[in-house]
Protein backbone atom coordinates (compact mmCIF):
# COMPACT_ATOMS: atom_id res chain seq x y z
CA UNK A 1 0.00 0.00 0.00
CA UNK A 2 1.52 3.33 -1.02
CA UNK A 3 1.73 6.40 1.18
CA UNK A 4 -0.95 8.19 -0.87
CA UNK A 5 -3.39 5.33 -0.36
CA UNK A 6 -2.67 5.28 3.39
CA UNK A 7 -3.35 9.01 3.65
CA UNK A 8 -6.57 8.62 1.71
CA UNK A 9 -7.92 5.90 3.98
CA UNK A 10 -7.00 7.83 7.13
CA UNK A 11 -9.31 10.74 6.39
CA UNK A 12 -12.29 9.22 4.67
CA UNK A 13 -15.63 10.59 5.81
CA UNK A 14 -18.62 8.33 6.25
CA UNK A 15 -21.79 8.62 4.24
CA UNK A 16 -23.73 9.75 7.30
CA UNK A 17 -21.64 12.90 7.60
CA UNK A 18 -22.15 13.65 3.90
CA UNK A 19 -25.90 13.28 4.27
CA UNK A 20 -25.95 15.57 7.34
CA UNK A 21 -23.95 18.24 5.52
CA UNK A 22 -26.22 17.92 2.50
CA UNK A 23 -29.31 18.33 4.69
CA UNK A 24 -27.69 21.37 6.31
CA UNK A 25 -27.03 22.87 2.88
CA UNK A 26 -30.67 22.27 1.95
CA UNK A 27 -31.80 23.94 5.19
CA UNK A 28 -29.58 26.97 4.56
CA UNK A 29 -30.92 27.21 1.01
CA UNK A 30 -34.48 27.16 2.37
CA UNK A 31 -33.60 29.89 4.86
CA UNK A 32 -32.11 32.00 2.07
CA UNK A 33 -35.24 31.61 -0.07
CA UNK A 34 -37.45 32.45 2.92
CA UNK A 35 -35.40 35.56 3.72
CA UNK A 36 -35.74 36.72 0.13
CA UNK A 37 -39.50 37.03 0.67
CA UNK A 38 -39.16 39.01 3.91
CA UNK A 39 -38.56 42.74 3.74
CA UNK A 40 -35.50 43.28 5.93
CA UNK A 41 -34.20 46.29 4.06
CA UNK A 42 -30.44 46.29 3.65
CA UNK A 43 -30.05 43.37 6.04
CA UNK A 44 -31.25 40.94 3.36
CA UNK A 45 -27.97 41.26 1.52
CA UNK A 46 -25.87 40.81 4.64
CA UNK A 47 -27.78 37.77 5.87
CA UNK A 48 -27.75 36.17 2.43
CA UNK A 49 -23.99 36.66 2.16
CA UNK A 50 -23.43 35.21 5.64
CA UNK A 51 -25.53 32.15 4.81
CA UNK A 52 -23.73 31.75 1.46
CA UNK A 53 -20.39 31.98 3.28
CA UNK A 54 -21.40 29.26 5.73
CA UNK A 55 -22.53 27.06 2.88
CA UNK A 56 -19.31 27.58 0.95
CA UNK A 57 -17.21 26.77 4.03
CA UNK A 58 -19.14 23.52 4.45
CA UNK A 59 -18.65 22.59 0.80
CA UNK A 60 -14.96 23.49 0.81
CA UNK A 61 -14.17 21.60 4.00
CA UNK A 62 -16.29 18.50 3.56
CA UNK A 63 -17.01 17.86 -0.11
CA UNK A 64 -13.74 19.29 -1.48
CA UNK A 65 -11.70 17.84 1.44
CA UNK A 66 -9.92 21.13 2.11
CA UNK A 67 -9.47 20.34 5.79
CA UNK A 68 -7.18 17.45 4.81
CA UNK A 69 -4.95 19.49 2.47
CA UNK A 70 -1.51 20.95 3.13
CA UNK A 71 -1.18 24.22 5.01
CA UNK A 72 0.17 26.06 1.95
CA UNK A 73 -2.87 25.11 -0.12
CA UNK A 74 -5.15 26.36 2.67
CA UNK A 75 -3.27 29.68 2.64
CA UNK A 76 -3.83 30.02 -1.12
CA UNK A 77 -7.54 29.40 -0.66
CA UNK A 78 -7.65 31.89 2.22
CA UNK A 79 -6.00 34.58 0.07
CA UNK A 80 -8.53 33.96 -2.72
CA UNK A 81 -11.44 34.14 -0.27
CA UNK A 82 -10.05 37.32 1.33
CA UNK A 83 -9.81 38.92 -2.11
CA UNK A 84 -13.40 37.93 -2.84
CA UNK A 85 -14.56 39.36 0.50
CA UNK A 86 -12.81 42.65 -0.23
CA UNK A 87 -14.48 42.97 -3.63
CA UNK A 88 -17.91 42.00 -2.31
CA UNK A 89 -17.68 44.42 0.63
CA UNK A 90 -16.54 47.28 -1.60
CA UNK A 91 -19.41 46.56 -3.96
CA UNK A 92 -21.83 46.34 -1.04
CA UNK A 93 -20.74 49.69 0.41
CA UNK A 94 -21.08 51.29 -3.02
CA UNK A 95 -24.58 49.82 -3.36
CA UNK A 96 -25.66 50.61 0.20
CA UNK A 97 -24.55 54.24 0.32
CA UNK A 98 -25.25 55.35 -3.25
Amino acid sequence: MSQHEEQHTQHSIGYGRYILIWLGLLAFTGITVTLAGIDLGRWVIITSLVIASIKSILVLNVFMHLKFEDKMFKIFVLVAVATLVIFISLTFFDYAFY
